[in-house]
């Protein structure tokens, strides 16, 4: 499958759920939030949340400071 990762074009055979995808990329999903295709999904459907072949993925992390 592939998509579109941060802007950049990525190619998995495995991933195929946000969760999976995330797994893959080592990216834990506490401290980041998931955008498909202009919409934010929620961490509880990270799991079940099926990614189709061309989907655009933004993965942002969250940064603490002061």
């Amino acid at each position: 499958m592939r998509l579109i990762v941060n802007g950049e074009p990525y190619e998995t055979l495995k991933a195929d759920t946000i969760q999976s995808l995330l797994d893959e990329l080592g990216v834990s999903s506490v401290k980041v939030a998931v955008e498909v295709n202009l919409n934010i999904i929620k961490k509880v459907d990270y799991s079940n949340y099926k990614l189709k072949d061309g989907d655009r993925i933004e993965i942002v992390n969250f940064v603490g400071g002061g």
